[in-house]
């Protein structure tokens, strides 16, 4: 099954041409990754999905249903989550309750009971609060809970907001740069995590990625852009030796 169709995407900034003419289509259960060079409109294409630029040309689907034109809160409740290229945590609170925060979105009480305590109240925040400690222990953060998470390491607060994002409940994830930031080793256990993540809640994951290693290991499919443009797509081993990539993006003669 088709979760995400796009559909001849453009997005121009006065004269700047971020996106020009992207199409994709993202198959359930699938890693896909869209690479480039800096600036090459990677992000502008999740922000584009998200609805925080509306698109100048083109469609987006979700499941079926065009999200085109939508709010983001709109389009993010058809079962879309994401994280962020500048992680975006609530630095001041605690590690679960950065969680907790958004598995409130999912929330059954009503706001009087939100204002004054019930049994229901009482219940649902229990169970919020386990299903944060799970999610926590997925991603290998259960011990650091209470923490403040500002006082996380970089790659653990790239889990953090992985498990933020899982919280929303989504059915498709968009991860921008996962890997930023991480050494080699970080960047072996993301790779594994991403993948049990997807198995374990039937995810489909579109991801924009620096780190070829992490790209090649994970992707089930690839599109590379250059200057808004789609220059190549293909498996990584397709992908990997199409001339065009290793000029534009992976450096001539693959240096």
């Amino acid at each position: 099954m088709e979760v995400l169709k796009i559909d001849h995407l453009s997005k121009f900034f006065g004269g700047v041409k971020a996106v020009q003419d992207f199409n994709l289509s993202l198959e359930e259960g699938r890693i896909e990754a869209i690479i480039g060079p800096n600036g090459a409109g990677k992000t502008t294409i999740f922000n584009l999905i998200t609805g925080i630029y509306p698109s100048t040309e083109g469609e987006i689907f979700m499941n079926g249903d065009s999200i085109s034109g939508l709010e983001t809160y709109k389009i993010m409740s058809k079962g879309i989550a994401r994280t962020f290229q500048n992680i975006r945590l609530f630095s001041e609170n605690s590690v679960i309750d950065n969680v907790a925060t958004a598995f409130h979105q999912h929330a059954s009480y009503s706001v009087f009971e939100g204002i004054i305590p019930s049994f229901r109240r009482y219940r649902e925040e229990k169970r919020i609060y386990a299903d944060s400690m799970e999610l926590l222990d997925i991603v290998d953060l259960a011990d650091r809970a209470h923490e403040n998470s500002k006082n996380l390491p970089y790659g653990h607060q790239r889990r953090l907001e992985i498990a933020r994002a899982l919280a929303l409940k989504p059915t498709l994830l968009l991860l921008d740069e996962p890997a930023a930031g991480m050494n080699p080793e970080e960047s072996q256990q993301l790779m594994h995590l991403i993948k049990d993540i997807r198995d374990r809640f039937n995810l489909t994951i579109l991801l924009i990625e620096h780190h070829m290693e992490v790209v090649m290991g994970l992707s089930d499919y690839i599109v590379v852009i250059d200057f808004g443009k789609t220059i190549s797509k293909g498996t990584p081993e397709e992908v990997q030796s199409d001339p065009l990539v290793i000029e534009a993006y992976l450096g001539v003669g693959g240096e």
